[in-house]
């Protein structure tokens, strides 16, 4: 018969801190030498920690706890302890243990001859082996360290051990006097993290040892020295998180035989949140040389931007202004026609008038600076303000039609230096007027499946009054299903859609009872007069745009096909794009195609055709393989392409991974680069196992 009792006579003593601990055991007895003895299945409970037993006799005379085993007890932070006997103090701080066994996180076990507990703290193992491998009866497992003596600070949640020895397969292969290892329960720790071994046809091979520095609980430093035959670099990654925001620097300097010259780069980043919800967003980015970021493989940027801005966007309202300076790395441009100063700051808001509809107030300022003074393109300076009020309004006519009018008058003040072929000073005026009206079209069939069909036209109008001032902020602008029905195409202030148009299209949406999902949209816009300032490729220029076509299909079970062709009535094709995605459990495949045809006023003397391919497979358990290439058809010629393999089990994570870069230029020349890792699971800060572990085999 089993008896469950409070064991109050231990209490406080009895190594569960503080407050009852409930003892189930078949027989409790008090003998003549004040010995408490349970015996017979005996169970500890205390909050979430659990102990179980063979027999617990507590001496209150001598002050001591006798446990003999088989002992398993476990903590509440999922630590298991294990051993055959056991000698502590009633508070469990100290004593002794033996034939023990420590499992931290599920992870790392530790074996030991005897455990010695000190301040409730400390844990000193002797004769110990720690391993986060499978253990299959007396084979050696895939990796073990064998150690004189390791200690376990609980508060830390380190592990340092001595006169070690670390072994595979219980083969010896390297020993340290001493060293230190965070525990997995730990998130964060000072101390090296894993090396990673790097083999670059420019660089030779190297290697770089990331050393983690905690400087508190919400910020740290990463420094990794990486050395090769061709290169001394240190690599620096600062991060701290505050109450209202993060901040983050990356940077780099190196002395190499590549470019003999001292090189460097860094880039920041930093999001607050200030008060009345206002973002201040802010990001650095600078660079010794154009070749250096791609060489090293830190980026592939080819142009840097650095810019501070304020934000603020509340339901009626939006505020934002930003500064922002470029710096080109390309070979065919410089810094000072960028421009590479831009200024920007816009106000908008909404109300509701009382004779109906939405009435939007906007105000903005912006500047374009070039250090060039030159007089042109090259050089000019750009200076804008201006205001706009628009007045829009909805309403559902007879029939289901959704018709909606819109109306507005925009001014500007232009300031121009440095190009005598536009005036120093200027004001242009432009009205609007638009009328939209959509036929929403909708069935529900047998099966569960609707269909939507939305014709709809867009007849605008616009006019400019008073200077042409130069383009800075719409030179590039795309046509798609987004925009089809737009008032204007133009993705900035300074060029203006003037004249008569009308936008039509259909767009047909199915919902399929399965859950897919499809949608087809086709339309073109139709214009009284030529615009200018639409590219050819774009395909809004001329009286006419092309057709658009565009589609998508996305399945549950993770099909997405999503394409858009435009296609002018004399030339044909002009622009295509499609993507192609798969995506499970175990597969993700994505492929991507892009033709545009060849366009001067876009800086594109040939006509782009090219592939992008990624694919990730989960192979098994334990394996994984990622892939991804760039390939330019047009040129028939590959632009990069690599591939990583993984495998992982229990205990250890192997990754070996090979990338090609095929990009040349004046500053760049083709890199191929590899690199191995390998990471002991259990030990890493923030590490979790997870991987498949290997059966045990009689």
């Amino acid at each position: 018969m089993r008896l469950a009792v409070f064991v109050l006579l231990l209490l406080p003593h009895f190594g569960f801190a503080q407050g009852a601990a409930t003892l189930v055991a078949d027989t409790v007895t008090l003998n003549a030498d004040e010995q408490l003895i349970a015996s017979g299945n005996v169970e500890v409970i205390y909050l979430d920690t659990r102990l179980t037993a063979t027999r617990i006799i507590y001496d209150q005379s001598g002050d001591q706890l006798i446990i003999e085993g088989p002992i398993f007890i476990r903590a509440a932070d999922g630590t298991i302890l294990t051993a055959t006997r056991a000698e502590l103090d009633p508070r469990l701080e100290n004593g002794i243990l033996q034939g023990a066994r420590l499992v931290l996180d599920q992870q790392l076990q530790l074996a030991a001859n005897q455990i010695d507990r000190r301040d409730g703290r400390y844990s000193q193992l002797y004769k110990t082996a720690a391993t986060s491998c499978q253990v299959c009866g007396t084979k050696a497992p895939l990796w073990d360290i064998r150690a004189e003596r390791v200690i376990h600070d609980e508060v830390e949640q380190q592990l340092y051990f001595e006169n070690a020895t670390f072994r595979i397969r219980g083969v010896p292969v390297a020993w340290l006097p001493r060293m230190r290892l965070p525990d997995p329960t730990l998130d964060r720790a000072t101390g090296f993290l894993i090396p990673q071994p790097r083999n670059n046809s420019q660089l030779g091979l190297g290697l770089k040892v990331p050393y983690f520095i905690k400087l508190g609980d919400y910020n740290d430093v990463t420094f990794t020295p990486y050395l090769s035959p061709e290169t001394r670099t240190l690599e620096v990654i600062y991060r701290q998180a505050f109450a209202n925001g993060d901040l983050r620097i990356e940077g780099a300097a190196s002395d190499d035989t590549l470019q003999g010259q001292d090189r460097s780069y860094i880039f920041a980043e930093g999001r607050f949140d200030l008060a009345d919800e206002y973002q201040l967003r802010f990001d650095i980015e600078a660079v010794s040389d154009p070749a250096y970021l791609l060489e090293y493989g830190y980026s592939d940027k080819d142009r840097l931007d650095s810019a501070i801005g304020l934000l603020r966007v509340t339901d009626a309202s939006l505020f934002q202004t930003q500064f922002t300076y470029y710096q080109t790395l390309r070979d065919d441009e410089s810094n000072s026609s960028l421009p590479p100063i831009v200024a920007d700051l816009n106000y908008e808001t909404r109300v509701a008038p009382g004779f109906g509809g939405t009435l939007t107030l906007s105000g903005g300022f912006d500047t374009a600076y070039r250090y060039s003074d030159v007089d042109g393109d090259a050089g000019r300076d750009l200076t804008r303000a201006g205001g706009q009020v628009q007045w829009r309004d909805a309403r559902v006519l007879s029939g289901g039609v959704v018709a909606s009018a819109q109306t507005g008058l925009r001014a500007d003040i232009y300031n121009v230096n440095d190009d005598t072929a536009f005036a120093e000073n200027d004001i242009r005026v432009v009205p609007t007027l638009g009328v939209d009206l959509r036929w929403p079209l909708g069935r529900q069939i047998a099966g569960g499946a609707s269909h939507l069909i939305e014709p709809t036209i867009a007849i605008s109008w616009a006019d400019s009054f008073g200077g042409t001032p130069p383009n800075e902020d719409s030179t590039r602008s795309e046509f798609d299903e987004a925009n089809l029905f737009s008032a204007s195409h133009f993705v900035g202030e300074d060029a203006v859609e003037t004249g008569s148009k009308a936008a039509f299209g259909i767009r047909w949406t199915r919902n399929g009872a399965a859950g897919t999902t499809s949608t087809l949209t086709a339309g073109r816009i139709l214009r009284d007069q030529n615009v200018d300032g639409f590219t050819r490729s774009s395909g809004l220029d001329g009286m006419q745009s092309d057709w658009l076509i565009a589609g998508q299909i996305l399945t549950p079970d993770g099909f997405l096909i999503d394409a858009r062709t435009l296609v002018d009535d004399n030339n044909g094709l002009n622009q295509a794009v499609a993507r192609l995605a798969w995506q499970n459990d175990t597969v993700l495949l994505a492929a991507d195609y892009i033709w545009q045809s060849k366009d001067a006023a876009e800086d594109r003397p040939a006509t782009i055709s090219e592939w992008t391919l990624d694919a990730d497979f989960v192979l098994s358990d334990a394996w994984s393989l990622s892939m991804d290439a760039r390939y330019d058809v047009a040129a028939d010629r590959p632009v990069r392409g690599g591939i990583g393999l993984e495998w992982r089990n229990e205990c250890v994570t192997v990754g070996v991974s090979a990338s090609r870069r095929y990009t040349s230029s004046t500053t760049v020349e083709p890199t191929t680069t590899s690199g191995i890792s390998i990471a002991l699971n259990g030990f890493s800060a923030g590490r979790s196992g997870g991987g498949p572990a290997a059966a045990c085999k009689n």
